[in-house]
């Protein structure tokens, strides 16, 4: 080594340092990447992303070659240092013991902690360039890289570690696809909004949606036919329910369209009107929104009454709701119809008691328990075991609430007013 300038030995060991840099950031990468992305850039036609790919789906020669790469490079790196403090120090034991802090420190600041920053931080752009680096290492390595992978894979099947296949290419749940939609920056507001719905629509059955049964219009085929006629006009319902004298009573469902046909003909009469109903469709309550949409589909219906278990009437469910429940609240031709609210700026808010406490919870940023009645009104009276008078003021779930108009033994108007931390 006499014959070796300290200068050549210097730069020597700074290749060696970046070359295992290079390892370093190539197996944070590689790891860190999204694979999903990368999938897409390859059906694209990206080369370097099929090549990134075909690497991931080999994982454990992908981290063979880089992990042996950089073990020989960091034992050559140590070993160079150690010559270099016995040439400028002689055979001193405080001069190995120095080298070995100096080597360490090297390695950890220019050959790991550095290039994994980088590598995590640019995971998906580095992958893309790396597969053209490391499928030519991983070529002329791949002996040493089999031998010793045999090794390590023993070693897993003693301990009952092997990966199962395709565990590198596992789906994503529910909860990390949501999460995964609540990080991204790439999808407007709204669309994000209407994902996130999707993903809740398993937890939502069609009682949560309902109109409940005391705001459902129907049509008492028992009332004279004047004051029929009178509804008639004034409906801006295309299909009612028709009862025969009690509400729960349902006979049919009434589609006002079909029944224009047959007023334009003869006057409209109750016979007429019995000859135009259908069959109604019932819907147990329980039954989950998704799956009633699609029970929608197959039995070419728009809407259904909510049935309990007893098969009393609870409400009734329309298409309507259900893409309302996906896409939000959209303009309506209901007259009288409420307008999206929000808190004022004393921090109230006056809402109807038949509002669903899980568009309550979503539109005012409150967490009201969803475990029991679905109503605000069901709520109040739940918790007061009673149903109050206007005036009574309460609090649930750490929301102030003011009844301030009561009606038929209903709740109609409360105020509710903005707890600390509510948006």
């Amino acid at each position: 080594m006499d014959d070796i300038p300290i200068s050549a030995l210097s730069g020597t060991l700074i290749v060696l340092l970046i070359v295992s840099g290079f390892f370093s950031l190539a197996e944070t990468s590689m790891m860190a990447a999204n694979r999903y992305r990368l999938r897409h850039l390859a059906g694209e036609g990206h080369h370097g992303a099929r090549l990134a790919l075909d690497l991931l789906n080999r994982t454990d020669k992908m981290l063979g070659v880089i992990l042996l790469g950089n073990n020989l490079i960091n034992a050559a790196a140590a070993t160079l240092v150690s010559i270099i403090a016995i040439e400028l120090f002689g055979e001193e034991k405080w001069a190995l013991g120095a080298g070995t802090v100096a080597i360490t420190f090297l390695i950890l600041v220019f050959s790991e902690i550095t290039p994994k920053i980088i590598g995590a931080t640019h995971a998906d752009r580095l992958a893309l360039m790396l597969g053209y680096l490391l499928w030519p290492l991983l070529r002329a390595a791949y002996p040493i890289v089999w031998f010793v992978n045999l090794f390590a894979s023993a070693l897993l099947r003693l301990l009952r570690l092997k990966p199962s296949p395709g565990h590198e290419s596992a789906q994503l749940s529910p909860q990390e696809l949501r999460g995964l939609v609540l990080e991204s920056r790439g999808i407007p507001g709204q669309h994000r909004d209407i994902l996130l719905n999707l993903f809740e629509l398993e937890q939502v059955t069609v009682e949560d949606i309902m109109v409940p049964r005391g705001d459902i219009e129907y049509i008492d085929i028992e009332a004279p036919i004047d004051e029929i006629q009178a509804q008639l006009a004034t409906s801006y319902h295309t299909r009612l329910p028709v009862v025969a004298g009690d509400p729960s009573n349902v006979i049919g469902i009434l589609h006002q369209r079909r029944l224009l046909a047959s007023a334009l003909k003869a006057p409209l009469d109750i016979e007429t009107l019995r000859g135009q109903l259908g069959e109604p469709y019932f819907i147990p309550a329980a039954t989950q929104v998704y799956a009633q949409l699609q029970f929608f589909r197959e039995n070419r219906q728009r809407q259904g009454l909510v049935v309990d278990e007893y098969g009393e009437l609870l409400g009734l469910v329309a298409l309507e709701d259900i893409i309302e429940e996906i896409v939000g609240k959209f303009t309506t031709s209901m007259p009288g119809a409420a307008a999206e609210f929000d808190w004022d700026e004393d921090g109230a808010a006056l809402v109807d008691g038949s509002h669903s406490l899980r568009e309550l919870n979503r539109l005012l940023g409150l967490d009201l328990p969803l475990d029991g009645p679905k109503t605000l009104s069901g709520l109040i009276v739940e918790h007061l075991q009673d149903i109050p008078e206007a005036g009574v003021c309460l609090r649930i779930a750490g929301v102030a609430m003011e009844i301030v108009q009561t009606q038929d033994r209903r709740i109609k108007i409360v105020k509710l007013f903005r707890p600390i931390g509510a948006m």
